[in-house]
């Protein structure tokens, strides 16, 4: 990869703090991996991370979601806020925050929007589940190992060299991905890339891992976002502000309840204070415009 295209990622990675993608219902996507831990409460895999599918912007998607359970059930939802829209649970967080009511606040904070980015990636080793190994998946991860992918990027000491994590070639390496459980979460602190080395010698094999590629944009897609109407409506159920807790459904309760197993995924601590957007505050530019800008300047 040339030193241009290394300088086009290290860029879109210091503007994805605030993504404009999405997901929907990855829960049930059996192209979507996910390490599981052993019965010691530790997990181990190895994955390499790979390059971007052909046609699209970059080799991750980003999105918001909150995720959080109320009298009426679990609200396990993805937030408009990823495509700069208004989201009624970020409506009601700002309300809830600009009383400057301490326990308003409180409540704000447990609501607020989860970060939460995807990438294609070559299973290597999965010890809990090796059939997955050989093959493609969709793997979605927290700030926490974003943050991983930037520093092989973006070394940040003198002595370190830069790689290219979403390379195959002789550019990349494998990521050892280490799970501890640490204050009741995910800890993937230890987590680390291996030695730079192509994923494989054969030039066949490399063309076949990009073959199989799973589409990234297709996440991001606004028809795969619910509606606000849809979204307010769920909401209110779920916190029981309006009279729909009473009457709504086995069925739709089940649907919560299925969302949550999940939701592990994310649970790697934050350390930023909750984003509280008001109505008419604006997160940042396009995310998918600054990536098409970035590919036109390249």
């Amino acid at each position: 990869m040339s030193n241009a295209s290394l300088e086009k990622l290290r860029a879109a990675m210091e503007s994805a703090s605030t993504p404009n993608s999405g997901e929907k219902k990855s829960y049930n996507d059996d192209t979507m991996w996910k390490p599981e831990l052993d019965k010691t409460g530790n997990g181990f895999a190895v994955v390499r991370f790979l390059p971007t599918p052909e046609g699209e912007e970059m080799p991750w998607v980003s999105y918001f979601d909150h995720g959080f359970q109320g009298p009426g059930g679990w609200y396990i939802e993805k937030s408009l806020t990823t495509l700069n829209k208004k989201d009624p649970v970020s409506d009601y967080n700002s309300q809830l925050w600009n009383t400057g009511v301490e326990a308003n606040k409180e409540i704000a904070r447990k609501q607020k929007r989860r970060l939460h980015y995807v990438s294609n990636v070559y299973v290597v080793s999965d010890p809990k589940n090796p059939d997955n190994e050989g093959k493609v998946f969709k793997y979605r991860f927290g700030k926490k190992i974003f943050e991983m992918l930037k520093e092989a990027i973006s070394p940040a000491f003198a002595d370190e060299q830069a790689i290219n994590p979403f390379d195959i070639r002789g550019e990349g390496a494998n990521f050892k991905i280490k799970i501890r459980k640490v204050d009741g979460y995910w800890n993937y602190d230890k987590s680390e890339f291996d030695s730079p080395a192509p994923l494989f010698a054969e030039e066949d094999k490399l063309e076949e891992v990009v073959s199989s590629l799973h589409s990234l944009s297709a996440i991001i897609a606004p028809e795969e976002f619910k509606s606000y109407e849809e979204l307010k409506e769920k909401f209110d159920r779920v916190l029981g502000l309006t009279g729909a807790t009473s009457t709504s459904t086995a069925e739709s309760i089940a649907e919560d309840l299925d969302e949550v197993p999940w939701s592990d995924v994310n649970k790697e601590p934050v350390a930023e204070e909750p984003v509280i957007q008001s109505a008419d505050s604006n997160d940042s530019e396009d995310a998918m415009d600054y990536f098409k800008k970035l590919a036109s300047d390249s």
